[in-house]
């Protein structure tokens, strides 16, 4: 150790043969972990209402999530990456729905699907949660009533830069516990 401190500049060598041409490249491993995160998604379905049928179209061959990484549905919490939110969602489902997210593994992400999920919609009553945002954090809200397949798609790719740009530290911070504290969670 006391060598290196002894040194005041860093010096470059060359490569070892065969270390270097096509197929080699250099890059961060955060950055392999996000495109790998982010090309793999497994997403969770919580459908309630009219959104859980845009959401089948969006599965379905003429739109294909697939494409997008996200072929895989995932009915089991912890084996879950993504909890997508879709429809109307009653006071008393929030506590199942907070116990589903809580259930699921670190990093795991959330998507608001529809007016319902991410407002209470058309629903401005006493037995409808007036958006999922009050019991578990959003990560990316897909507007619309219901939205199009198109717009879930979009959804999705926000959600895979979020994932592709998010540090590997973030979950791990202060103010992200600080976050989850917030809402009850531990």
């Amino acid at each position: 150790m006391a060598e290196f401190l002894e040194k005041t500049s860093l010096e470059v060598v060359n490569s070892p043969a065969g270390i270097e041409g096509p197929g080699f490249f250099a890059t961060r491993l955060d950055k392999v972990i996000g495109l790998a995160r982010a090309n793999s998604i497994w997403p969770l379905p919580f459908a309630t209402s009219c959104c859980g049928i845009e959401f089948m179209a969006t599965m379905a061959a003429h739109y294909d999530m697939g494409r997008f990484g996200a072929e895989r549905l995932s009915f089991s919490p912890r084996q879950a990456d993504l909890l997508m939110v879709m429809g109307t969602i009653a006071k008393k489902m929030g506590p199942i729905l907070k116990q589903v997210y809580t259930q699921m593994a670190e990093p795991r992400w959330v998507l608001s699907m529809g007016a319902c999920a991410s407002s209470g919609g058309i629903f401005d009553t006493y037995s409808v949660l007036q958006g999922i945002d009050r019991i578990i954090p959003v990560d990316v809200y897909v507007p619309g009533c219901p939205p199009r397949p198109e717009q879930v798609l979009d959804g999705i790719v926000k959600i895979q830069e979020l994932i592709k740009n998010e540090s590997l530290r973030r979950r791990n911070q202060p103010e992200y516990k600080e976050m989850l504290a917030k809402y009850g969670i531990e």
